[in-house]
């Protein structure tokens, strides 16, 4: 059995910077709060919570603490209460994603409406229509798009989560420019996401089976696993080597494999050296190549 592994498999810059940030900012010696986690990852967030930073639910007086915001950034109003309880800011979000910022800011005296087409509950989505002064229309997919209310603009400004899938973002565009006469669009999927779906929608194509490593609760991670279960049914989704089932690997040539930006490239080795020696129950000699 040969494996492959994805080239983009693995963490994006955003999320590498995030972790540094967070590590080198528990290396200071002052309280740490951050609320919920620095990256959507069970394996990073044990790694985090071992430098001593604290994840709490709700902002408590600040006064010689550190507020640490996530990767995935933050509603303007929690900011400005953490500024008011007296934490020092200590800023990890993702620079794509303060880019987003940037463009909805400077687009919403320019268009009739801001539309943002991601996950209404996510984190990156719930921090970008926080930038506005006017609601935003949040657009998760071509099924929840309300006509009615987009018949009506002339114009709107659409930005994207930086990790949807880059086909169906495009189905929703085609769709709403047949309602609105001036849309601009601004592809704000970051180069990480579309060089990982990129290779996702070949890999299950040229292997008998794939694996998609990274958390539940990941973003990026679902839409690998969506795209790649649309090409070949036999895609995994797991977490952790004890998500492996043997049975899987049976009669199996070729295996396939990438992982989620806020995947640790030691979750991805030690699930690769566990596939390793399952197979070697099954037949004599295994070999991966890291590539897709």
């Amino acid at each position: 059995m040969k494996i492959n592994l994805a080239k983009s498999a693995g963490f994006c810059f955003g999320v590498r910077r995030a972790i540094n940030i967070a590590l080198k900012t528990a290396s200071i010696g002052k309280t740490v709060h951050m609320l919920g986690d620095i990256v959507h990852n069970e394996d990073v967030e044990k790694q985090i919570q071992e430098s001593c930073i604290t994840k709490i639910k709700n902002l408590r007086l600040g006064k010689g603490k550190i507020f640490l915001v996530r990767a995935h950034g933050i509603d303007n109003k929690t900011l400005l209460k953490a500024k008011k309880l007296g934490y020092q800011i200590i800023d990890a979000t993702c620079p794509m994603v303060k880019e987003i910022h940037r463009i909805v800011r400077h687009m919403e005296s320019e268009c009739e409406k801001i539309i943002v087409i991601g996950d209404k509950k996510h984190d990156e989505v719930r921090g970008i229509v926080d930038q506005l002064k006017k609601r935003a229309l949040v657009i998760e997919g071509l099924k929840d798009i309300p006509t009615k209310e987009i018949k009506r603009l002339k114009n709107a400004c659409v930005v994207v989560q930086s990790t949807q899938n880059f086909k169906e973002t495009l189905k929703i565009i085609s769709f709403l420019k047949n309602y609105i006469r001036n849309l601009s669009f601004f592809n704000t999927i970051c180069q990480p996401t579309r060089l990982k779906q990129q290779e996702v929608r070949t890999m299950p194509l040229k292997n008998d089976l794939m694996i998609i490593i990274g958390s539940k609760n990941s973003a990026n991670t679902k839409r690998l696993y969506e795209i790649s279960k649309s090409l070949n049914k036999r895609t995994y989704w797991i977490n952790a080597k004890r998500d492996i089932r043997e049975r899987w690997f049976r009669k199996v040539k070729t295996v396939g494999i990438t992982a989620g930006a806020s995947t640790p490239d030691y979750t991805t080795k030690s699930i690769i050296k566990y596939i390793k020696e399952l197979n070697n129950k099954l037949s004599p000699a295994c070999e991966w190549s890291p590539s897709a």
